[in-house]
Order: structure tokens, then sequence, then C-alpha cells
């Protein structure tokens, strides 16, 4: 039997409802993050519940939790839940009120809602990589925000299904933004590119691990915004996200990326990412 948080209590799943009047179910009105857990432990968390708290400033909604009480509850959700390794999804919208555009009154609770879910590393996929579809980015320019509104990438992640692809690849007017779900970066001559973490985009957690990797391994790289050309040019190419870590895109539009299967600057980065989690978690099995 699964518990999760519902208003930071732990409660049984099946003894929970939503209200129908949650602006969160109503106009998409709240933010959300997915934490990833490895050995029963937090990977990361600073950096989620940074972007949470600064999410919540940007749509103008209270939190009603310090960040050491939301790693508190959600330490208690893994605990209770006997999580080892997975994921936990945790949610606020701006709360109940009677449907209306216009902000609730001030006495309006945030509503916080969090579960986990069990899940091992991609271990096949980062070895093998993915396939992409390129689709125009036809998203709010707010994307930097981990919002609730995610029918344009899941229009976008449909259309690449559809295709047959793993995960979409976006651009702006011929720019690459991003992924459905992820984050897309690209190796040229031997240096790393991916887009400045700007309102096109959201500013991946797995993405700063990245660039931190690249650091550590003294791979040059550049947040510089580059091209669907430079795209289907790259030496390389790989998305980065909570779930997937790094992992390789190895055909996009049909055609393959570089040379193939050879993936040296990302097998560098995999290895640093793994380092980063074992500083973190402790030693993966």
């Amino acid at each position: 039997m699964s518990y999760i948080v519902f208003n930071g209590k732990l409660s049984k799943r099946e003894t929970i409802t939503i209200d129908i009047e949650d602006r969160g179910y109503q106009f998409g009105d709240g933010i959300y993050e997915v934490v990833r857990v490895y050995n029963g432990r937090l990977f990361t968390w600073q950096e989620h519940v940074d972007r949470l708290f600064a999410s919540a400033e940007k749509i103008r909604m209270s939190i009603p939790y310090t960040k050491e009480e939301m790693k508190t509850i959600m330490e208690s959700l893994i605990e209770k839940n006997q999580l080892s390794e997975g994921t936990i999804y945790l949610q606020l919208t701006r709360g109940v009120a009677p449907r209306n555009h216009a902000f609730p009154a001030n006495d309006v609770k945030a509503v916080l809602v969090a579960y986990t879910r069990q899940s091992k590393r991609p271990a096949d996929l980062m070895e093998r990589g993915v396939d992409a579809l390129v689709v125009p980015d036809k998203r709010w320019l707010h994307c930097d925000i981990k919002s609730l509104n995610l029918l344009g990438n899941v229009l976008a992640h449909q259309e690449a299904l559809d295709a047959g692809c793993y995960e979409a690849i976006l651009h702006r007017d011929g720019i690459i933004t991003e992924g459905s779900h992820t984050n897309v970066s690209i190796v040229s001559n031997g240096t790393v590119y991916t887009h400045p973490a700007n309102n096109l985009i959201l500013n991946g957690i797995s993405r700063m691990v990245m660039l931190k990797a690249c650091e550590s391994k003294s791979i040059p790289y550049e947040e510089k915004a580059f091209t669907v050309d430079d795209l289907s040019h790259a030496d390389e190419v790989f998305i980065t996200s909570t779930t997937l870590e790094i992992t390789p895109v190895r055909m996009i539009n049909g055609q393959p990326v570089g040379s193939g299967d050879r993936y040296p600057i990302i097998r560098k980065l995999q290895d640093a990412f793994i380092q980063e989690i074992e500083a973190e978690c402790g030693p993966l099995h």
C-alpha cells in the first residue's frame, strides 16, 4: 500500500481526493518538480527545491513550507514507502477557490501533493542511445517556469512517438531550444554546446550536473544557441533529464548522428555524472 503527501501529511493514496475547483486542475495554476532518489537519498535536492521556490516566485505563489520542511516531508515519504531507487513527483497548486481567472483571496493555501515511483537507471538507453524527431516549439515564452501547463510538451512528445521516436527536439525559427521533457546538447569539434538558461528553456538540474561534469573532465562547453543545421552536423547529440541522466541521441529525423554508436565525449560525461551521484548518495549497485 503506497503513501502520498497531501498538504504536508502522509496519507494512504486511496483516501485522498482532489477538489474539482483546485486551480491546478482547472487552470494548470501550479508548479512541480521530479527528484531522483538513489540508495534512498534525494539527489540534487537543493537545486530542485531552489528551482521550485524560484518558479513559485515567478507565478506569484506563496509556498506554505520552508525549504527545510519540504526536505523533511520528502524524506519521510521515501522512508514510509521504503523507496531505494526511483523518483519523487511533487507539485504545488495555488489552492482551492471558486473558479475565477483572478487570483483567489490571500486566505487560500497552496495545495501540496507528492508521491514516489520505483524506477531503475535506464542503463540500456544510456548505452545504445535514442531516436529523436525535430518539431517546432509552439509553447509559451516562460519555459523557465516548471509549471503544470505541459500541453505543448505533451503534443510534441506524442508527435515523436507517432513517428517511432523516443523524444521530440524543439526549435523556434530554426534555433534548437530543448526536448519535450529533456534538455538537448550537442558536441562539435570537442566542445559541448547547450542553449543558454533563459526564458526559452527550463534550466534542467541534470543539465547543471552535466555542465559541472564538463568542468571536472576538462571538456570545453558554451551555453550558446545552436541551429537545426548545427544539430544535423554535430559529432554527438545527447539529452539530459532527471530520469535519463545523460543519454545519447543516435538518430534524428531518421538520419544517424555523427559516427554512429561511438560517443567519446558522452561516455566521459556519463562517468562524471555517476561520480556526482555517488558523492551525494553513495555507491550505485
